[in-house]
């Protein structure tokens, strides 16, 4: 392949059934994703994690920390820092609820899949190590669900720092997925004292990339990944250093990115608004064969 870009193998019948109005979307779940940052003394590195090659979906591509959101996750208990939950709402263009679950996931699978925990004893700290048998077994309780993000920050008298993270963009799956994510991105440096561990059952592999350096790799088509991860490895490029990044994310347009499938002339194409090179062409007389 030219570069890195991963697609499933059935998206060509799956389009071309969606444009035909044979397939109805489902709807989307909730979910967020965390680009993690730490500094390197030549810019910022990100947390990645490679999937699994023997998982159905994306086996082998780089993605970030991140999964669905908990129905557990808008726990009104739960101990929070950082801007109002009103202020989360508006930045996320969701209800207050909502806005708690989406965050609270973010903070929930990273702790789940890098080990790192946004979260504190008090409103302006941070906690350390959180390695060793006591925190292993709350963590593998959460991945379970036999344990709720809100119990386990009680259980330890731990508070949420809401303030360590910022909202970076929004991707919904494509309407002819079979699993869709309604997902946010978020931005978050790496906590002094903690550090990252492949904790999640689903990668083989996690590495502290530089963004040109992962992008590079994709364009070689040495990494996979999926339109998502590459664009925003993309956007991280510019920023010298994760507090850069952090202090850029209020700004950044929060609109949601969803690829669309159009019957144009003899082809069905597929593109992402305002993400060109993503822009892929199936011809519409054909029942069978890869997107080109």
């Amino acid at each position: 392949m030219a570069n890195g870009q991963w697609f499933p193998p059935d998206w060509p019948d799956r389009i071309r059934a969606l444009a035909d109005g044979a397939l109805t979307p489902v709807r989307p779940k909730r979910a967020a994703t965390v680009m993690l940052l730490r500094d390197t003394g030549a810019g910022p590195a990100v947390h990645m994690l490679r999937r699994r090659a023997s998982m159905a979906f994306a086996a082998g591509a780089y993605a970030y920390p991140g999964g669905g959101v908990d129905p557990r996750d808008d726990d009104r208990t739960i101990r929070w820092a950082g801007p109002a939950r009103a202020w989360w709402a508006d930045r996320l263009g969701v209800d207050g609820t909502t806005a708690q679950a989406i965050v609270c996931a973010a903070v929930r699978e990273t702790y789940e899949e890098a080990g790192v925990l946004l979260a504190g004893p008090g409103a302006d700290s941070v906690v350390g190590d959180t390695t060793g048998e006591d925190w292993e077994a709350d963590r593998a309780a959460l991945v379970a669900r036999e344990l709720s993000f809100a119990e386990f920050l009680d259980r330890r008298g731990l508070t949420l720092r809401s303030d360590l993270l910022g909202a970076w963009t929004r991707w919904i799956t494509p309407e002819f997925e079979p699993r869709r994510y309604d997902t946010w991105f978020f931005v978050a440096a790496l906590p002094e004292g903690q550090r990252t561990r492949n904790a999640s059952t689903e990668a083989d592999r996690t590495v502290w990339i530089r963004p040109q350096d992962a992008a590079a790799g994709y364009d070689r088509g040495e990494l996979v990944m999926m339109p998502p991860t590459i664009a925003t490895l993309r956007q991280l490029i510019p920023y010298a250093s994760p507090a850069e990044a952090l202090a850029a994310a209020p700004d950044r347009d929060l609109t949601p990115v969803l690829a669309r499938a159009r019957l144009e002339g003899g082809e069905v194409v597929l593109s992402w608004p305002g993400h060109a090179e993503f822009t892929k062409h199936v011809p519409a007389d054909v029942q069978e064969g890869p997107l080109a």
